[in-house]
Parts: structure tokens; C-alpha cells; sequence
């Protein structure tokens, strides 16, 4: 099975179009195979993506050397020109053993004989009786058939915006499956969001994926809806230009590069950033959220509720990845049923109190500061995909216990005691003492939440990057279960994990 896609009249201009948003999709194992005759444009193309992969500097035909190798700012690339390629070399040039590791963009693939793997991309050029055009036809086989037709939806979707003609620049992205570019004209740029609808994983529980149990996301209507919910309130999430909530596709608008980490790493304070971030939050309190959120054109979005089932579903994620990753056994399921008994009524209580919409990742990496703004415009809201109608501490707790930045006790104390301050003023029913409460219980819930995600993230994924972060995450977690509320869940977790301020190395 395979997926073909033909361009007619592609001038150098157009087939530098087409190697910037193929390299936005690109990754180390893939395959590009590039053949035509002499002149047809071959190596002008692979010198297009080499440049657009990051490859600095000159860029050699490799026609003699047979494979020349570059070190991209994401992964190595070969070009590969085989043109006088002999049979038995081949094998000597030891290509099996890069594939896997690196991107490969062959020409001449016709004298490789069956050497290319099925898994791979295909572009052949032709001229055309146009001088300096010429016919490319891409064709995706095995794993790149799908792949193929994403990518043509993709710059299909960029052609009917105006940022049709704009340069494609790859972007780092966060930990979900969806990827990012920035488009670039001579006098302004936005953000290519690719956010491709998930499937739905394995039923863990009452026949619902861990997905469904917990509302995330499943395609980007949520952001939209949540995004123009945002706006309307006066607060910086990103304003969407194009959108196609069938394929996944957003062209929203470019806040920067100024999140918190890049800032602070700047010399910014802590406290001048996440001051006015509480205020954001402040201001997201002060107003109901109604219950169907409006997108032009299509059907509202009916926000769901963060409920006790969700809010417990996600708690187990400790019982279920990061007590085996600890004791390197499955957890006994005595000790999961004592977790559930002592978590259910807490996160009932939780789940039914100071209910607000919230954002559910309110914390440093989808966080910008915006000091050119005023007011609570100066705070760049990246990521809210997720949100939903829940209790007003856990997005506070997001943020003043950040698992990816320190943030010191007494500093987290100073602005909880102005949330509560601010929150009192303004609201007669609001309780200081409720409210600690819950933000000690949904620090508990989260920080328990992440432990289990970054022992997943690294056993399942492979990503043992997390790992750096699960002492500070213990430590916020140990700061939590010291309310007096939550005194025979510390007792639960005294009994099961050792003491957080010094746990071992993870069983993985």
C-alpha cells in the first residue's frame, strides 16, 4: 500500500517550499529516496533540506565519497549519492547500522537494488518543457503512506492561509504528540500547530481509555473553544487565525520565545513572573464559565467536569507505575484499595468545591512573558487543550509548585497568602481555611499524578529525562501531606513509599 502525491511546474523556490515542510515532519529511521535524471534537480533538493534540518555551511555532492554525514541540531543526517555506486560497496559502507539512528536522503536509489527498506519516502523529479520547472511525484510506502497523506493535508492547509508562501521553521514541542513551526513572511509570523486526533488507548477501567476517564483532548476543538473563552476574558492565549478541526491543523498567533524557564534563566526573578501569573488565575475566579463554549462555524464545546473519578483515575497513576518502579514489583492489591479508600472521599470533597474553569497545565513550559503588554496581558497562555470546569486550587498548585522549576516554600507560601488575600476581598463566601485544604489535597493528587507519569514516561517511553524531576516533585508532595487534613493519607504513604525527601533509584 502506498500514498503518491504529484506537484507540476516546480520551480527552486516551490521545491525549497517542499523541503522545509518535510522537515518539519522528519525523524531519525526515515528514508527519503530521491531519483530523476541528471538535472532534474536531485541535489538541489537535498542541499534544501539538508539547510532547512539545520545543516550549517557548504553542503558537497557526495558523488564520489558515496555518503557524506552531517550533524543536524535534531538528529544526523546522510546524504548519500549512489550514482557510482558498485555493487559490493554497498555493503561496506555499513548503512544498515545508521538507518535506524539517522535521517538518510539517497539519491541515484535505483542502483541500491532491493537494499531500500519498505518503510520509506520516494521523490522523483523529471524536467518538464518549462525551462527551470519540473514535475515531483512524493510517494509514501509502508509507515510513510499515512505519513504522505498527512503531510499533503498539512501544506494543503498552509496554502489557504496568507501565510502560504512563508518560510517554515521547526519548532521544539512539549510531550504530547503534537508538533510545531513557526511560519515566517518579511513582516510578521505565526505558529503551525499539527495536533493529529488520538486514538483511543487500551479500557482500564468501566470499558474507558485512561484518556476518556480523565477528559483529555482527543483533537483540537477544545483549544479553540477554550482559547476564544480565554480571549473574551481579556487574557493572552494565543489568537487563532486558520483553523480545520477535522484534520487537526491551527495557525494561531506567534507570542514569542519569552517562557518563564528561558526567562528566569535570563535573570528574571521568580517572583516578578509568577506575581502577576496569580493574578491571571485571580482574575479566571472572578467569573462563571458557561457551560457551552461558542466556535464559529461549528457546534459549542460543552466543557467537562474535573470529577472525583477523574481526579482519582489520575492519582493512581502512583500506585500504578511509580510503587512497582520503587519495590520492582506490582503493587498488591491490598495496598491499592487502601490508596482508593483514603483518596475517594478527598477528592469528592475536591472535585464538588470553588468549582472555576481551569487549565490543567498552568505552569512554567506553556507560560510567556509578554513585559511589551500590560496588565494581565503581560502572561502568554500556551497550552489549555485540557481544561475544564474544577476546583480553582489545582491550576494555582500547578503553578506554585511547578514540577519543572524550584519554587521556594516561602515564596509559594507569600503568594498563596495573596491568592487568599485578593479571593476574600472580593468574594464573602470564600474561606482561606477551605481553601487550603483543597490546594494541600490537589497538590497531594497532582504531585502523586506526575510521580506516576515520569516513572511511565520513563519505563514504558523510554524518556528517563524525568527522572531528574521526581525529587523536587517529592519534596512538594511531602510539603502537601503535612496539612493536618491529610493526616491518614501521610500515614499511607509513610507506610508504602520510602521517605520522599531521599528516594532511591527507581526500578526500571
Amino acid at each position: 500500500m502506498s500514498a503518491n502525491w504529484s506537484l507540476d511546474g516546480v520551480d527552486l523556490v516551490e521545491l525549497d517550499r517542499l523541503a522545509q515542510r518535510l522537515a518539519l515532519v522528519l525523524k531519525p529511521g526515515d528514508v527519503i529516496a530521491v531519483s530523476g535524471p541528471l538535472g532534474a534537480g536531485k541535489t538541489s533538493f537535498a542541499r534544501f533540506l539538508l539547510a532547512r534540518l539545520g545543516v550549517e555551511g557548504e553542503v558537497p555532492s557526495p558523488t564520489f565519497s558515496l555518503v557524506q554525514a552531517y550533524a543536524s541540531p535534531r538528529f544526523l543526517v546522510h546524504h548519500c549519492d549512489f550514482y557510482r555506486l558498485e555493487p559490493r560497496e554497498l555493503a561496506e559502507l555499513g548503512l544498515d547500522d545508521l538507518l535506524p539512528s539517522s535521517v538518510t536522503i539517497v539519491e541515484w536509489p535505483e542502483h541500491a537494488g532491493d537494499w531500500l527498506p519498505k518503510d520509506r519516502l520516494d521523490i522523483a523529479m523529471d524536467e518538464t518543457a518549462e525551462p527551470y520547472r519540473r514535475r515531483v511525484v512524493l510517494t509514501g510506502h509502508g509507515s510513510w503512506t499515512p505519513r504522505l497523506e498527512r503531510l499533503r493535508a498539512l501544506s494543503n492547509f498552509i496554502d489557504t492561509t496568507p501565510y502560504a508562501e512563508a518560510a517554515a521553521e521547526y519548532l521544539q514541542g512539549d510531550a504530547s504528540t503534537r508538533a510545531y513551526a513557526r511560519l515566517v513572511l518579511p513582516d510578521r509570523s505565526a505558529i503551525l500547530m499539527n495536533a493529529p486526533r488520538q486514538p483511543d488507548g487500551p479500557p482500564i477501567r468501566d470499558g474507558k481509555p485512561y484518556s476518556a476517564l480523565v477528559h483529555l483532548a482527543e483533537d483540537v476543538t477544545p483549544f479553540v473553544a477554550v482559547g476564544h473563552e480565554l480571549r473574551r476574558r481579556g487574557l493572552a492565549a494565543p489568537a487563532i487565525y486558520a483553523f480545520d478541526l477535522d484534520q487537526g491543523f491551527l495557525l494561531i498567533e506567534d507570542l514569542g520565545d519569552r517562557v518563564f524557564g528561558a526567562e528566569l534563566a535570563l535573570g528574571t526573578k521568580l517572583e516578578d513572573l509568577y506575581a502577576p501569573a496569580v493574578d491571571v488565575l485571580l482574575a479566571m475566579a472572578s467569573e462563571r464559565t458557561p457551560p457551552l463554549l461558542p466556535i464559529e462555524g461549528h457546534a459549542p464545546y460543552r466543557l467537562p467536569p474535573y470529577d472525583a473519578e477523574a481526579l482519582l483515575t489520575e492519582a493512581l497513576l502512583l500506585t500504578d507505575w511509580f510503587w512497582p518502579a520503587l519495590h520492582g514489583r506490582p503493587t498488591l492489591e491490598e495496598v491499592r484499595n487502601a490508596y482508593v479508600g483514603l483518596w475517594r472521599p478527598l477528592l469528592e470533597q475536591a472535585a464538588a468545591a470553588d468549582n472555576t474553569l481551569i487549565l490543567r497545565d498552568y505552569h512554567s513550559p506553556n507560560l510567556m512573558w509578554l513585559p511589551e503588554r500590560t496588565g494581565l496581558q503581560q502572561i502568554g497562555i500556551l497550552d489549555f487543550q485540557d481544561a475544564l470546569q474544577g476546583p480553582a486550587a489545582y491550576d494555582l498548585v500547578s503553578l506554585l509548585q511547578d514540577a519543572r522549576l524550584d519554587v521556594p516554600e516561602a515564596l509559594e507560601a507569600k503568594l498563596l497568602a495573596r491568592y487568599c488575600a485578593a479571593r476574600s476581598a472580593s468574594d464573602q463566601q470564600f474561606s482561606s481555611d477551605q481553601f487550603g485544604v483543597l490546594y494541600a489535597t490537589l497538590g497531594a493528587q497532582r504531585n502523586s499524578k506526575i510521580l506516576g507519569i515520569f516513572a511511565r514516561l520513563a519505563k514504558r517511553d523510554g524518556k528517563r529525562g524525568y527522572l531528574a524531576h521526581i525529587p523536587r516533585v517529592a519534596r512538594y508532595l511531602e510539603r502537601n501531606l503535612a496539612h493536618p487534613a491529610l493526616a491518614s493519607l501521610r500515614d499511607w504513604y509513610s507506610d508504602e513509599l520510602p521517605p520522599l525527601h531521599k528516594l532511591p533509584p527507581l526500578i526500571l
